[in-house]
């Protein structure tokens, strides 16, 4: 491992093995970055099929020729693997977890609305049929009502037809009609809702995404030129080249009692200020836990709402309406009196009470109704961002090691200017020891 890596970290290859050796393993690598940028365009960023090959496959070659051509590309691309372990990492795996979110829990939520909603017509339809049949029962009762009003009183006295004029506005189709185009109406309105969020957080995920990658080239590329260019930037590492430097200028001293900025590349020591940057960097991802947490309740809570609506609305059960009707008539003396007046028989005036019951049942549910099942969460998708929440902690206290990685890369890359680097820490060590 240690020849491979001497090899792909020489500016120029020695000889036609190296070389070979060297395509071998830009092939090899291009290959394999190359399938991962497929399928993060095409899984993650829902791009089409077509375009994500072609995309990969053009990126494909273009890396390989650049790792094969340009040594500081070589170097470059190296520390943007353990780039992905800092903050600019932590916002592409934030971005994936948006991404799958969006694709997999958004749309689960509006089904689960969607059933709900159906539900509350299914009722709607269902109570309104069961009202407009209850107008039967008041037409049935008008009509005996005025039976009996024509058997007590004698035609003699009341030559006309007794009974009542019953009339309602009953076209049931118009009102099913107005209730199928408010349905229709929400679902459109619900539909279009979806399709606006879906594809704004989509691009907004894209453009991120994009932005993210060309920042992990970009701060690989800003620290390779400050390593190159500046002997301050990143130099306060006790290295091998350090200490052999110290012992045959017999300073060994220097290292003994090193400054406390002074850390060892494998260490596992983190100064204060790495411990309250990496606190700080938890705190963020806590947050962006809750807000993903607040969104899988919002699914959970979607389910349990629909699940429970469409279990109570099969349960639901008829409800009896009963409708009594109570009529008493009484003539007192005034009645006979008129009669006498008026020379009418003297008879006895029958009037008979009305006391009736009639029952009726409202119906709220029906078999016929098309309710879809609720959509209960998916626990894949769970475990999935539960994984990567627990990579974007990780990465938190991991920054610091990646950082001291592409420091070690670029000192392998380029060991000139590392030891330029060496030497000007030790003239800085030795100098302050001088003043002190």
């Amino acid at each position: 491992i240690t020849d491979l890596w001497g090899i792909y970290s020489k500016p120029v290859p020695a000889d036609s093995r190296e070389l070979w050796t060297l395509f071998v393993q830009c092939s090899c690598i291009t290959a394999v970055i190359g399938g991962l940028f497929y399928n993060w365009m095409f899984a993650s960023l829902e791009y089409s099929r077509h375009l994500s090959v072609a995309v990969a496959v053009s990126f494909s070659l273009l890396l390989l020729l650049a790792l094969l051509l340009v040594h500081p590309a070589r170097c470059v691309f190296s520390m943007i693997m353990p780039t992905l372990g800092t903050k600019q990492g932590r916002k592409l795996l934030f971005s994936t977890c948006v991404m799958i979110a969006v694709v997999n829990i958004t749309p689960n939520i509006i089904s689960n609305i969607k059933t709900i909603l159906q539900v509350i017509k299914c009722i709607c339809k269902n109570s309104s049929d069961s009202l407009l049949n209850s107008t039967a029962l008041l037409e049935k009762v008008s009509w005996e009502f005025g039976d009996a009003i024509q058997e007590t009183i004698q035609s003699v006295y009341k030559p006309m037809n007794g009974h009542f004029r019953f009339s309602l506005f009953q076209n049931s189709s118009l009102i099913y009609q107005k209730m199928h185009l408010a349905g229709e109406k929400i679902s459109r309105e619900f539909l279009s809702v979806e399709v606006l969020v879906k594809d704004s957080i989509r691009v907004a995920n894209r453009l991120a995404a994009g932005l993210f990658v060309l920042y992990l080239c970009f701060e690989s590329t800003w620290y390779l030129k400050n390593y190159l260019t500046n002997l301050r930037f990143d130099n306060f590492y006790i290295t091998k080249k350090l200490e052999r430097l110290a012992v045959d200028g017999k300073a060994a001293h220097l290292l003994v009692g090193s400054p406390k900025k002074l850390l060892r590349p494998t260490g596992l020591k983190l100064s204060w200020e790495e411990v309250v940057l990496c606190l700080v960097q938890a705190m963020l991802v806590t947050v962006a836990l809750t807000l993903m947490l607040v969104v899988v309740a919002m699914d959970h809570f979607a389910f349990s709402v629909a699940d429970t609506a469409v279990r109570k609305a099969a349960q639901f059960s008829v409800v009896p309406i009963t409708l009594h009707i109570k009529y008493k008539v009484s003539a007192g003396w005034i009645m006979p009196f008129l009669f006498k007046v008026f020379g009418f028989p003297s008879e006895e005036l029958l009037l008979g009470d009305f006391d009736r019951n009639y029952n009726h049942h409202l119906n709220f549910s029906s078999a016929h109704c098309r309710i879809s099942p609720p959509t209960p969460p998916n626990p894949s998708v769970l475990l999935v961002l539960g994984l990567l929440f627990c990579i974007l902690y990780s990465t938190v206290f991991l920054e610091t090691y990646a950082r001291r990685l592409c420091r070690r890369i670029a000192a392998s890359f380029f060991q000139s200017r590392e030891e330029e680097r060496v030497l000007y820490l030790y003239r800085k060590l030795s100098r302050r020891h001088r003043k002190e």
